[in-house]
């Protein structure tokens, strides 16, 4: 049984669902084009309202804020309605679970908002964080920690189960609160409680998975400060060393220094340097091997945690690419059939494939003709931009890249020069070269069409030959520019090739 039995060919229904999420810094609305496995967004906009600016030593929400966040959900309401958004789904977190006129403030949301609002716990903040990281990263195995700006979820994620979690209160608005603007005397607070919590033992050797605006905000300077060529936030790593560099530099620059540069959010300027105060401290205290960037938190993990097991379990990078395919292929069958017309090729007794190539082989597979309605000159520049900068989840850049070097190839013909393979190995760089190859084979034997590929056979013959086999009723596919494909995929492979009829 093929691996795609069961799935459909037709384009996806768009039947948006929103999320709006009320945390101490932020809200935020996010509509995506459904309930699916990866779902994409198709509308986002947050207000900073600061919602939780004052909490830690007032112990309410300020006015201010909460004037301008019943604002925010009012457009929110009449915005999710425009776009069609069947469902709203809408939780907060630390400031209004905590303030003494919390409860009032949410009454008073649900009324602008017009739904329910679920106030999270910290528990279910944690989980839902948790749920998010492996929703996008389903191999994570390391600490995923939430930063918001009243509180830090730190969870423990192995062998794709959620362990122990815990909630600490040094969100970088509370710590701006409690330290009263100073970044020494929030570096004693943020040391107080680290150091009492035994969770990051856990973390020594492992992955720290960071979520939240503040954190990705260190990762794209990162990114900057190193020429980085995949400007992709989700799955950039960092090691240790560099994660505890960028983190202390930015911890120790005035909000008036931040507002200057340029990959860093004006409007998060004045919490910069404390959201990076507590990453820097968590390297000093928890030791990990690498910092991993997760787009994907609590918003995310929420939907996840909406979908049947059936889908949970599904391949996040294989399902968006299938629906790539159905989108912008010729024929989604077609694109099935090449999946199991390069079995033959690949696996045990033929050439060696990893779990891990196989899967990307089949994303390739679906992603191979996504650029066919551009005009030919550009086909090959299409598919590389549009598959480099997908919003996918459920793989590392390395093997984003490797994808689109591949589909590259299948229309250019020839190698890319180009400084994002050198985000590649040598063996990945030869292994998108060969795969394009077989593409642009079954390309011209099929014609993009299915029910051609299954009635043609590619083999590894004796005599290091690479063998295609027509049958005799489609004996007339065989021509010059069948013959140089075949040709130019066996010097790949180091064989000569032969074209077999009946």
């Amino acid at each position: 049984m093929s691996w795609h039995k069961g799935y459909r060919t037709e384009a996806p229904k768009y039947r948006p669902v929103a999320v709006v999420d009320i945390g101490s810094n932020s809200v935020r609305l996010v509509v995506y084009d459904g309930l699916r496995r990866s779902p994409t967004p198709v509308f986002n906009e947050k207000i900073l309202c600061g919602l939780g600016r004052g909490v830690a030593t007032k112990g309410r929400l300020g006015e201010e804020g909460t004037v301008r966040a019943l604002a925010a959900l009012r457009r929110f309401r009449a915005i999710a309605r425009q776009i069609g958004a069947r469902q709203v789904y809408a939780v907060a977190t630390a400031a209004a679970r905590e303030a003494s006129n919390g409860e009032a403030f949410i009454a008073k949301a649900e009324r602008a908002l017009g739904c329910n609002i679920d106030v999270l716990t910290g528990k279910e903040e944690a989980r839902y964080a948790a749920l998010g990281v492996m929703a996008g990263i389903p191999e994570a195995d390391g600490i995923a920690g939430d930063l918001g700006g009243g509180s830090l979820e730190l969870v423990d994620i192995r062998d794709g189960r959620i362990q122990d979690g815990i909630t600490l209160p040094i969100g970088p608005l509370r710590l701006i609160d409690m330290s009263g603007g100073s970044i020494a005397k929030a570096r004693e607070i943020v040391d107080d409680y680290l150091g009492k919590a035994p969770i990051l033992e856990k973390l020594k050797g492992r992955t720290f998975y960071a979520v939240g605006g503040t954190w990705r905000n260190l990762a794209k300077l990162h990114m900057a400060q190193n020429h980085y060529p995949l400007h992709v936030l989700h799955c950039y790593r960092l090691t240790r060393q560099q994660t505890a560099s960028v983190s202390n530099l930015i911890a120790h620059l005035s909000p008036v220094s931040l507002k200057d540069i340029r990959e860093v959010s004006k409007s998060r300027a004045d919490t910069m340097p404390y959201g990076a105060l507590v990453l820097e401290r968590l390297m000093e205290h928890s030791q990990p091997d690498a910092v991993e960037i997760s787009v994907y938190g609590v918003r995310e993990g929420l939907l996840y945690s909406k979908l049947p097991r059936r889908k949970r379990d599904s391949d996040a990078l294989l399902s968006s690419c299938w629906d790539f395919a159905r989108r912008y292929a010729r024929s989604p069958e077609h694109e099935l059939e090449l999946c199991d017309w390069t079995d033959q090729l690949f696996g045990e007794g033929k050439l060696k494939e990893t779990p891990e190539q196989r899967r990307l082989r089949y994303a390739a597979c679906l992603l191979a003709d996504i650029g066919w309605r551009a005009h030919p000159d550009y086909r090959a520049q299409r598919s590389l931009g549009m598959i480099s900068q997908a919003a996918f989840v459920g793989v590392d850049h390395p093997g984003r890249v490797f994808l689109a070097l591949t589909i590259f190839c299948r229309y250019e013909g020839e190698r890319l020069e180009d400084d994002l393979t050198r985000l590649l190995d040598d063996d990945a760089n030869s292994r998108a070269h060969l795969l394009s190859n077989v593409f642009r084979l079954a390309y011209i034997l099929s014609a993009a069409m299915p029910g051609m590929l299954p009635r043609i056979r590619l083999e590894l013959g004796g005599n290091k030959t690479l063998v295609l086999r027509l049958p005799r009723k489609l004996a007339d596919l065989s021509g010059e520019r069948v013959e140089k494909r075949l040709l130019g995929l066996a010097n790949e492979l180091g064989r000569s090739g032969k074209i077999v009829i009946g």
